[in-house]
C-alpha cells in the first residue's frame, strides 16, 4: 500500500523537524526517520511503508497526516529554518479602516496599503522560512483595494491563514469565497460594551456576520479588549462564546497608545483588567520557547513594508520588505527571560507568562520591567 501526505499537512523543518496539520492547527515534532518517511510520502508518487514503524504510520493515519489516496498537487521539500524560527507573521495589508475605535493603537489611518508585489514577496519568504500561521490584519483588511486578488493568492501557500476583522464588510458570499482557515472577530463586549468602544449599531451587524461564518463551517475565534464599559459583561460573553463553537477566545487589555491617549476614560486599572484577563480559552495565536520572552517566533509587516518585532513596534523597524523578510528577521533579537525584572524576583509563573507583553511592560516602567497587568492576571499582585 502507498501512503501520501495529506493535502492539509505540510512538512516544516523548524528547530526540530515537524509536520503541521494546517486544518487542525496541530504541530507534530518528528525524529529523523519519521521526517524522512513523511518527505517521501509528500512526493507525487507517495511511498510504501516497508521500512516505517507501523505504530507511527497508524498514528499518522488517525491524525489525518497520511492518506492512501493520491494527492492532486506536488510541493517543494522543506528548507531548514532560521533559529529561532519565524512561525507567526502579522501582515498588516492596509491601515485603512471603516471604524474609529476609541482604543485603536494605530491612531488615525494614513491611507496606506501594501502592493500586490510586496505581499507576494512576503508570502514567498514566509513560506520558505517554514512559517506556520499568517495573520492578515489592518486596519480593516477587507478595505485593501485589491483584497480579492490577495485572497486568490493565498490558496497557493501551505500555512494557516487567519483573517482579523471587525466583521462589518463580510457577507455570506464573501465568507464562502475566503481562502482562509480561520476568521478572528473583534468582539469587545455584549451590545452595550462593544458599541461603546466601536460605535453604535456595530455589535448587531458583527454578530450577524459571526453567525454567517459559523454557518459556513469556517473556524472562528474572538478577541476581546478589557475596557471601562464592558466590565460586567465577561460572564455573559464566556457563556455565549462557549455555546457557539468558538475555537479561541483571547482576552487582553489595550496599551496606552494611539486613540486610547484621547479616550483615557476607557482604560482600566491593572487590578481590574488583570482579573478579567483570566477569562478566555484556547491556545492563542503565537507560542514561545523555553527561556525566552513573548514574541520569540513572531514578526509583523506594516502597510509601509517595514518589518518589526510586533505591530506595537512600528517606530522601531528592523528592515523593510524591499530587502527581504529573512534579512529583517535576522536583525531581530529575542528577549531572554533571565534578563527580565520578574525573573530576578523569582516569579513562579515566569515560564507560562514569559514576561507578558514587552511593549506594555515598557510603558509600565522600562525595557526589562514587569507587565503589571499580567502580574495581576496570575495573582502575583493582589492589591
Amino acid at each position: 500500500m502507498r501512503y501520501y501526505l495529506s493535502e492539509t499537512c505540510a512538512l516544516k523543518w523548524l528547530e526540530t523537524p515537524s509536520v503541521y496539520n494546517i486544518k487542525t492547527d496541530e504541530l507534530y515534532e518528528l525524529d529523523a526517520k519519521g521526517f524522512e518517511f513523511l518527505k517521501a510520502s509528500a512526493l507525487a508518487s507517495g511511498c510504501d511503508a516497508l521500512d516505517a514503524d507501523p505504530g507511527f504510520v497508524d498514528y499518522c493515519m488517525s491524525e489525518g497526516i497520511l492518506k492512501t489516496g493520491k494527492v492532486s498537487f506536488s510541493r517543494p521539500g522543506p528548507v531548514k529554518s532560521d533559529v529561532p524560527s519565524l512561525r507567526y507573521l502579522e501582515l498588516q495589508i492596509t491601515d485603512r479602516c471603516n471604524l474609529k475605535c476609541r482604543h485603536c493603537y494605530l491612531g488615525s489611518p494614513q491611507n496606506r496599503e501594501l502592493s500586490i508585489g510586496g505581499i507576494r514577496r512576503v508570502l514567498d519568504d514566509f513560506y520558505e522560512m517554514q512559517g506556520l500561521r499568517l495573520l492578515v490584519t489592518g486596519g480593516e483588511p477587507l478595505m485593501h483595494s485589491r483584497f480579492a486578488v490577495i485572497n486568490d493568492m493565498l490558496s497557493g501557500y501551505l500555512f494557516r491563514k487567519i483573517l482579523f476583522t471587525n466583521g462589518l464588510m463580510l457577507d455570506k458570499a464573501i465568507i464562502k469565497g475566503l481562502n482562509f482557515d480561520e476568521i478572528q472577530f473583534s468582539i469587545d463586549g455584549m451590545e452595550r460594551g462593544h458599541d461603546a468602544l466601536r460605535g453604535k449599531g456595530t455589535y448587531r451587524i458583527l454578530m450577524a456576520r459571526l453567525n454567517d461564518a459559523l454557518d459556513t463551517g469556517i473556524e472562528t475565534s474572538v478577541a476581546t479588549m478589557v475596557h471601562s464599559q464592558n466590565l460586567d459583561e465577561f460572564e455573559e460573553m464566556s457563556e455565549l462564546f462557549s455555546k457557539i463553537r468558538i475555537k479561541d477566545w483571547t482576552v487582553d487589555t489595550p496599551c496606552f497608545s494611539g486613540n486610547l491617549k484621547h479616550n483615557g476614560s476607557m482604560l482600566v486599572s491593572p487590578e481590574i483588567a488583570g482579573r478579567l484577563m483570566r477569562y478566555g480559552f484556547g491556545s492563542g495565536l503565537h507560542g514561545g520557547g523555553e527561556g525566552y520572552g513573548c514574541g520569540l517566533h513572531l514578526a509583523a509587516v506594516t502597510p509601509s513594508g517595514d518589518i518589526c518585532k510586533c505591530a506595537f513596534y512600528t517606530d522601531r523597524p528592523a528592515e523593510n520588505i524591499e530587502n527581504g523578510l529573512r534579512k529583517g528577521w535576522a536583525l531581530m533579537k529575542p528577549t531572554f527571560i533571565k534578563d527580565l525584572e520578574c525573573y530576578g524576583a523569582g516569579c513562579a509563573h515566569i515560564d507560562e507568562c514569559r514576561g507578558g507583553c514587552r511593549f506594555r511592560a515598557e510603558l509600565c516602567g522600562g525595557r526589562n520591567s514587569r507587565d503589571i497587568y499580567k502580574c495581576h492576571e496570575f495573582g502575583i499582585i493582589n492589591t
